[in-house]
């Protein structure tokens, strides 16, 4: 890479467009359904709307809501109807961030700044099931936070019993999933915010993944418990836009039962000679784009929209989580959402992965045990038939035929 340096003259574009599809030509096919993860596809159309949205706000910046009124509007419907979804009562506010990522680390932030403000001082930490975001750890890496992570319960869930066990007086908050990333399962968010309650404890719900799908799930007949500000006790809640809500990359959610919580996410400078400086965000520039994509395509699919997509991946998942069962290939956990991970200890999972792979699959994997994992969207509906007849190619391979020596899950 030494060698490469910018051009002494510029290059035309129609040069470039042909680059840049020829370096695509090695990634993964996403449309074709073969990536487990990292896109959320709800179809060509809203998908248009995204891209279009974007463009139109491609060079605003969402750091000046003074200069970009359109900006701070879109935020604040988007952040209203994020609400609405989830029960956020009278009191509640919230902003949009870049990631889940990025709300997660504010949520630690506000209840590390809380913390301090109630007098704790010294090494402070948060419980979490083992399950949780590595997002969590991050944050506490940046923040000097000790994470205590707690071992699961029966069905792959946090065990509220076990978080409480291990609070001490240097505890600050505790967090639950929904769903958790691995296995696809909501923890008893309910528990798990008594317990805070009792304690005095901040309560965080990540729900990056499931916030803007569980809603739709549970009208739709998923046995989904109360996972937001309908159960008393949850402080914050983190909820991706560019997961299930389909927007452009960019874009999540942070959100706070209470307006002095939602205070604490907010930094303020002017020891300078520019004068005031204050983001709710961890970053400055924003792209405006993606604040427009998320409000245009939240209103482009509508309730309605949302929940024929979501109808549409929970027959995905059932149908993979059948025919995987049915292989004997028996599902970790009870998921009930888009998350579906399955495996065997009588099997060599990651031989049946690499089966797959040479199929032209990118595959995802859980340990601890071995599984072979999927964060499910509408490009996995078209392909689910194939992938079951290659998966019980594989599984007639006689290396896959007995017990591993386990998997490298990477993410």
């Amino acid at each position: 890479m030494n060698d490469i340096q910018l051009p002494q003259q510029g290059i035309a574009w129609d040069q470039l467009e042909h680059e840049l599809a020829e370096a695509g030509r090695g990634d993964v096919d996403w449309r074709g359904g073969r990536v487990p993860m990292f896109i959320h596809y709800a179809g060509e159309d809203a998908l248009q709307v995204a891209k279009k949205a974007y463009a139109m706000y491609f060079s605003e910046n969402g750091l000046g809501p003074r200069a970009f009124g359109s900006l701070a509007r879109f935020e604040s419907e988007v952040v209203a109807m994020g609400l609405g979804l989830l029960h956020g009562g009278p009191g509640a506010r919230g902003a949009m961030t870049t990631g889940g990522t990025e709300s997660i680390f504010l949520a630690m932030k506000c209840a590390r700044d809380r913390a301090r403000a109630d007098g704790k001082k010294g090494q402070l930490s948060i419980v979490l099931p083992v399950s949780a975001h590595p997002a969590f750890d991050k944050a506490a890496h940046f923040m000097e936070l000790q994470v205590v992570r707690v071992p699961l319960g029966a069905g792959f869930l946090a065990d509220p019993a076990a978080m409480e066990a291990a609070i001490t007086p240097q505890t600050i908050a505790l967090v639950g999933s929904a769903p958790a990333f691995p296995h696809g399962v909501v923890d008893p968010i309910a528990e798990i915010a008594a317990v805070a309650q009792r304690h005095g404890l901040w309560m965080h719900v990540d729900a990056c993944v499931g916030g803007y799908f569980i809603p739709f799930a549970r009208q739709l007949g998923a046995q989904v418990p109360d996972f937001d500000f309908a159960v008393p006790g949850v402080t914050s809640i983190s909820a991706d836009l560019h997961k299930y809500g389909y927007t452009a990359k960019g874009a999540s959610t942070l959100f706070f039962a209470h307006e002095q919580d939602f205070a604490r996410m907010g930094w303020y400078f002017d020891g300078w000679p520019r004068g005031q400086y204050f983001t709710h965000s961890l970053v400055g520039t924003r792209a405006g784009g993606a604040i427009a994509a998320a409000w245009a395509v939240l209103r482009f699919l509508g309730q309605d929209g949302y929940l024929r997509i979501t109808q549409r991946v929970l027959a995905t998942r059932q149908r993979l989580q059948q025919g995987a069962t049915a292989l004997g290939l028996p599902t970790l956990g009870d998921p009930q959402l888009s998350i579906l991970a399955y495996g065997s200890a009588e099997r060599d999972m990651a031989a049946i992965g690499q089966g797959m792979t040479d199929k032209g699959w990118t595959m995802g994997y859980v340990r601890a045990p071995d599984g072979l994992h999927h964060m499910l969207n509408l490009t996995h509906e078209p392909v689910a038939d194939l992938y079951l007849e290659q998966l019980a190619e594989v599984l007639r391979d006689p290396a896959t035929q007995r017990a591993g020596r386990g998997v490298q899950a990477q993410y």
